[in-house]
């Protein structure tokens, strides 16, 4: 409920200086629809368990052509939602204006608690990852650091991230 508030507090200043961004309320729309079906669906539960084991879904009668084919379905969407987005907020489109986006996505959703293995993971997790990158990246920005520096640095958080996920694992493998 505190975290709640906090965040209502802020949308409210925000509103009230200068209005409520699309893109914010677009936002929560989607981390809130997200959060639901991966949770509460039976759908979310399916691509939880073709995540974690292939083998397993298959035999527990989870229909992965299916799943498989209505998660490219939603990644196109969210692509598409995000190439408006980025174009609308740069005000023109360009080929290759999203190159390299893909390495804060990754590193994003590891941060957030991704596993390299798959099924597991939640919507907040990734949003509190991406929170970070940004945060990382504005900060090189105003240090002036060139694009190749910050490419390296988030490379290495990225490595970092995984191989902390991998040791992890080992650990709690071990743990057994």
């Amino acid at each position: 409920m505190l975290i709640a508030a906090v965040v209502m507090w802020f949308g409210y200043q925000l509103a009230s200086s200068r209005g409520l961004p699309f893109v914010l309320i677009l936002l929560a729309v989607l981390i809130m629809a997200y959060a639901v079906i991966t949770q509460k669906s039976v759908f979310g539960r399916h691509v939880y368990a073709i995540g974690g084991n292939l083998h397993a879904a298959l035999l527990s009668g989870v229909n992965v052509r299916k799943v498989n084919f209505w998660i490219f379905v939603n990644m196109g969407l969210l692509a598409g939602v995000a190439g408006v987005v980025f174009s609308s907020r740069t005000n023109g489109a360009q080929p290759g204006a999203g190159n390299m986006f893909e390495l804060d996505a990754i590193a994003a959703c590891f941060i957030g608690g991704a596993a390299v293995t798959g099924g597991v993971g939640r919507v907040g997790g990734a949003i509190v990852g991406g929170l970070i990158m940004a945060v990382m990246s504005n900060g090189m920005q105003l240090m002036g650091l060139d694009q190749a520096t910050q490419q390296v640095v988030k490379g290495l958080v990225l490595l970092i991230a995984v191989a902390f996920d991998v040791w992890n694992k080992r650990r709690a493998g071990a743990a057994r």
